[in-house]
């Protein structure tokens, strides 16, 4: 299969989900600086979502500039991370009734961590699908992205155990860690070697 539907309509998808996090902000009590100050945790985990899901397009993007072909493992795969996704605007309504709820919390950290491992489902599906005419680039890319998967996955599990037991927004600020962390260069050499 052609890669440029594909890629076109999850570009498409995860457009209108970046649109919809903003739709499901609740509006102030009050039209004033006080009122917009009371709202500055939904504010924040609008912004982290955003910029977060928009680092994830911007891996994708940079990942399939490489790839000549998909096969159905990554439509479905490209599919499931819609679908998770799709959940982010629904758990940052839920987040933004009450910053400090943990059940929000968590549901928003699930939501993340869903779409971080079928992030990584992707895009291992489409390195393996390139099998041997697989350009080095992407090689290079597909080896240094499951060097940093490791720490991410670590960081948002901590993260929600943390909200759990000490304190609600800690999912929060492991996404943002692990965000950051996901824009630093990669290292010249992978910090754990993996097996295929």
């Amino acid at each position: 299969m052609e890669k440029d539907r594909l890629a076109a309509f999850m570009d498409a998808v995860l457009a209108i989900v970046m649109t919809i996090l903003v739709l499901e902000l609740p509006q102030p009590e009050e039209v004033s600086f006080a009122g917009i100050w009371a709202m500055r945790g939904a504010y924040f985990c609008y912004t982290l979502s955003f910029f977060w899901l928009g680092t994830m397009w911007i891996g994708i993007h940079n990942e399939w500039h490489y790839v000549k072909k998909i096969n159905r493992a990554t439509v479905w795969w490209g599919l499931i991370l819609l679908f998770t996704s799709s959940w982010i605007p629904y758990s940052i309504s839920v987040v933004s009734r009450d910053i400090y709820n943990v059940t929000g919390q968590v549901m928003y950290g699930v939501s993340i961590l869903l779409v971080t491992f079928a992030y990584v489902a992707l895009s291992r599906s489409v390195t393996l699908c390139q099998g041997d005419s697989c350009d080095v680039q992407l090689a290079r890319l597909d080896a240094m992205r499951r060097t940093k998967i490791i720490p991410d996955i670590f960081v948002k599990l901590v993260g929600l155990l943390l909200t759990v037991f000490v304190h609600p927004a800690a999912i929060s600020f492991a996404v943002l860690a692990c965000m950051v962390w996901m824009l630093l260069p990669y290292p010249k050499k992978p910090l754990f070697k993996l097996k295929h």
